[in-house]
């Protein structure tokens, strides 16, 4: 039913966005020989029932009116337009560090091997694909982390390209040609934050980063400047910061570092999952994606893109609500 709601909407936003000038009919011969003989039949059942001289008014036939104002746009081809989708703009950030080679027992997540890095990495896939599969357009970037952090993927909706660069990232041998085999969880935030800014999303609404690492790092300055800048940069932009701490069995305060970081996402706006076991990642992949609907705005461009669903959605509407006038208003009983 939320499915159903949020495209009602999509399509209701795009019809209210169509121009008749920017409307090009590829089969305009074949609609107009239609009209030509629906408008025939009409008239001929009009004939019909004025040569059998029923009582008046017991037979009269509804026509529409034609819009005065659409007419063939002199322009072709190519438009721009500015649209709306269910969906953010998602970093997804993942930690490569050494302590990530740690046991992580996982029967779906860890795929390449038993270390909590592979696992990490298949925790991010896996809220890829959730995010795919729902009505949502994400934009989404990959970024990799230990002592420094890189741009693995800038923000796109090309997913097939993100999940590429997520099973590059995810083999064994570039993992362990990786050579920033320090923790510093500050160098991906800044990174991410970096990454909202060059592409202009910061004073845009729909930003998140998501933050894959085991929470074992107490670096709280990053070349002099303090968390607390990077968390108010954070919450300025409104881009929460959402943490899951993958640890093998160890609950919320068994990493020494627990409380430090959930005080730091939480006061970006975000929240801290101590994933302790598969389960507990999934579980926090839903809450994350049941949290995240949004919308972002996009500028599209395009070339004589159908513009069907509108006006079928409206032509359903009026069916509608002629069968219910019909039925429930007996002045209506002879609706056609």
């Amino acid at each position: 039913m939320g499915e159903l709601l949020i495209t009602l909407r999509e399509t209701v936003d795009e019809f209210l966005r169509v121009r008749w000038s920017d409307l090009h009919f590829a089969e305009l011969r074949t609609a107009l020989l239609v009209a030509i003989v629906l408008l025939a039949i009409a008239v001929l059942g009009l004939v019909a029932q004025l040569a059998r001289s029923r009582r008046p008014g017991r037979a009269h036939i509804v026509m529409p009116a034609l819009v005065s104002a659409m007419r063939r746009s002199p322009w072709s081809g190519f438009s721009q337009e500015d649209v709306s989708y269910p969906g953010r703009r998602i970093a997804l950030l993942v930690d490569a560090s050494t302590s990530m080679i740690m046991e992580f027992q996982s029967a779906k997540l860890n795929k390449q091997g038993t270390s909590t890095f592979f696992t990490a990495v298949a925790g991010a896939e896996a809220f890829m694909r959730r995010r795919m599969n729902g009505p949502y357009h994400d934009l989404i970037s990959l970024i990799q982390f230990g002592n420094e952090a890189y741009v693995v993927t800038p923000f796109t909706n090309d997913y097939e390209n993100v999940l590429l660069s997520i099973r590059l990232v995810s083999d064994p041998k570039e993992w362990g040609r990786f050579s920033d085999w320090g923790t510093t969880i500050i160098e991906g935030i800044d990174q991410a934050l970096n990454l909202f800014k060059a592409f202009e999303f910061t004073n845009a609404s729909g930003n998140l980063m998501i933050v894959f690492t085991d929470g074992r790092d107490s670096e709280l300055n990053r070349q002099g400047r303090p968390l607390d800048a990077l968390v108010a940069e954070a919450r300025r932009y409104r881009i929460p910061v959402y943490m899951i701490r993958t640890a093998y069995k160890q609950t919320f305060g068994k990493v020494q570092q627990d409380k430090i970081w959930k005080d730091v996402v939480e006061r970006t706006g975000g929240r801290f999952y101590p994933a302790n076991d598969e389960q507990a990642i999934y579980d926090a992949i839903r809450e994350i994606d049941r949290l995240s609907p949004g919308k972002i705005e996009v500028r599209q461009y395009s070339v004589q893109r159908p513009r069907y669903a509108g006006f079928a959605l409206a032509a359903v509407a009026c069916w509608l609500l002629a069968a219910l006038m019909k039925l429930g208003l007996r002045s209506f009983s002879t609706f056609p």
